[in-house]
């Protein structure tokens, strides 16, 4: 029976949202060398993709936030699966901005969220969790109540465990940097002499193929 990780994995990888390089290492914008480059951005334009995004992320708040009361996306990714979501719920949603607008009435949250308002948080790709981490501080400075984080994808660095442990806030991903590794060996389109490397980067990505 395939399970939501291999299924969404699946999905990402078929639609080339992620791409798997270890014979060519990607850099990132920290100058980190990775054999990854995720691009959640791509499901929006794939209708069938994104339903199963969709419906497996109602299927994850359900079970571990079923108190929720609002849901917020981050801008910009986000921002669209939060929508589906929301309207699947049928709860108001939100969106939350990388910084205040420097214009107008300087907002950093659009849409209505009242103070004591349960909300769970939903991002394309979690990393270190930095930025949805900023994300959820916004919407507690508003007087939000965070439940928690839920991610399409989540490269399992041990820097994003460290950094939501430290606030308080549990999270949750549809798959993962194993699930994926896992489907594309099983699918032909990395080989096995491929696994350990890929493995490493993840454990240690800052001295990965140095």
């Amino acid at each position: 029976m395939t399970t939501t990780e291999t299924k969404i994995a699946t999905d990402l990888l078929a639609i080339k949202a992620v791409t798997l390089r270890p014979e060519q290492p990607f850099t990132w914008a920290s100058g980190i060398k990775s054999p990854i480059y995720t691009d959640n951005r791509l499901t929006i334009s794939y209708p069938g993709v994104r339903r199963h995004i969709a419906k497996a992320l109602v299927q994850l708040i359900r079970q571990h936030f079923p108190e929720v009361e609002v849901i917020a996306g981050t801008a910009t990714a986000g921002i669209p699966h939060a929508a589906w979501v929301a309207a699947q719920l049928d709860l108001p949603m939100i969106y939350v901005r990388s910084k205040p607008k420097d214009h107008g009435q300087g907002r950093q949250i659009e849409g209505k969220i009242a103070a004591g308002a349960k909300v769970v948080v939903i991002d394309d790709l979690i990393s270190t969790g930095g930025s949805v981490l900023k994300a959820v501080t916004a919407a507690q400075n508003e007087g939000a109540i965070v439940l928690g984080v839920c991610g399409i994808f989540s490269y399992e660095l041990a820097a994003s465990t460290t950094n939501f442990a430290a606030a308080g806030i549990p999270f949750y991903t549809l798959t993962n940097y194993t699930a994926l590794v896992e489907t594309a060996i099983d699918s032909g389109m990395i080989d096995q002499a491929k696994r350990e490397l890929l493995h490493q980067w993840r454990r240690d990505p800052e001295h990965w193929g140095k």
